[in-house]
């Protein structure tokens, strides 16, 4: 069977940066799986992975517009450094906030002296992506799992053992331009699999 809509895939990944540093590897957390053509991952990486089958490798490379999108300056907002009251404050800490585009990751980028500097932009913005990957296993997904628009692991899990494609921060993991969390391999499925059950199923998904 080939990678196609409605498939479950497993993939074994390594992604690089332009300068071929590692941000993250499937490693020993094992494959991650995705529902194909359900915006799990990124879709730059949907489409290299199209028609493969199990045991191909193949690297792909993923440009910002596919990816996280471009930087983005507008994303940058200057707020009072009073407005965290007591809570900590450094260059580099990640937060989520309500914004007027809904939940999002909230970068510390600077501080001057009672003003805070935040970035909207996803970690991985404006950045294209080198992915080598071995795809692990192909499946046809089962009818829940084409309800819910993500796969279900034994037990009820979702997304896969390894969690996720990601880009080696302890915020998320890597594939999908609208994952709420770190660089975000799953979609809002995956962020929900953190809160609990599907339904009383424990994936996640709420249905």
């Amino acid at each position: 069977m080939r990678v196609a809509k409605d498939t479950v895939v497993g993939l074994e990944y390594t992604l690089k940066d332009d300068k071929g540093n590692v941000l993250d590897a499937s490693g020993d957390r094992g494959p991650m799986e995705y529902l194909h053509g359900a915006q799990n991952i990124i879709p730059g990486l949907e489409q290299g992975v199209e028609g493969l089958a199990a045991g191909d490798t193949k690297s792909v490379v993923v440009p910002p517009q596919l990816a996280y999108g471009e930087y983005n300056e507008k994303l940058l907002q200057n707020v009072p450094l009073e407005r965290f009251g007591t809570h900590p404050v450094a260059v580099g800490m990640r937060f989520h906030a309500e914004t007027n585009l809904g939940m999002r990751e909230l970068l510390i980028k600077q501080i001057n002296g009672q003003e805070v500097i935040l970035d909207g932009n996803h970690p991985l913005a404006g950045q294209t992506l080198h992915f080598d990957i071995k795809v692990t296993s192909v499946r046809a997904a089962e009818l829940t799992e084409l309800a819910h628009g993500h796969p279900h692991q034994e037990g009820g899990c979702c997304g896969g053992s390894g969690g996720g494609c990601g880009c080696g921060s302890s915020e998320g993991s890597c594939c999908s331009s609208e994952g709420g969390e770190g660089c975000g391999c799953h979609s809002e499925a995956a962020s929900q699999e953190k809160q609990g059950g599907c339904g009383s199923e424990g994936c996640g998904c709420g249905h």
